[in-house]
């Protein structure tokens, strides 16, 4: 659909907004760890696909209105090293496309292999010796 291609999946943003509910109706322990997980997710998840983000989100939306509606401690439901646990969970979600920092990646090995080349041809020697 056209609008799709000027606003993004609709659906996704439904989804989202769907999910920021429930993360809201959680008790306030879970909703501050829901909130630190998210942040954790957003700068460090490396995933950029919006419909893996959401699914991403889904799945924690049910795994914390799980612990909440079973009262498991949230220490037991991420254990003893919170960041692993979050590494382990992303990792669920990793290999389904390239991410952010696979393009990253890609980018700094293209710039290096072009500044290699340059120096080998003699372009990058003009300002070496200053």
């Amino acid at each position: 659909m056209w609008i799709e291609r000027i606003t993004g999946d609709l659906a996704d943003k439904r989804k989202w907004r769907e999910y920021k509910a429930r993360v809201k109706a959680l008790p306030p322990a879970y909703r501050e760890a829901a909130a630190g997980i998210e942040r954790y997710i957003m700068h460090f998840g490396a995933v950029d696909d919006g419909p893996t983000l959401v699914r991403m989100f889904g799945d924690l939306g049910d795994l914390l209105e799980g612990a909440a509606a079973d009262q498991t401690p949230i220490r037991d439901l991420v254990g003893e090293d919170p960041v692993q646990f979050l590494e382990t969970f992303l990792d669920t979600y990793r290999g389904e496309g390239r991410s952010w920092i696979d393009k990253q990646r890609a980018k700094l090995t293209a710039s290096i292999d072009s500044a290699i080349a340059a120096q080998e041809s003699g372009a990058g020697s003009a300002g070496a010796g200053r």
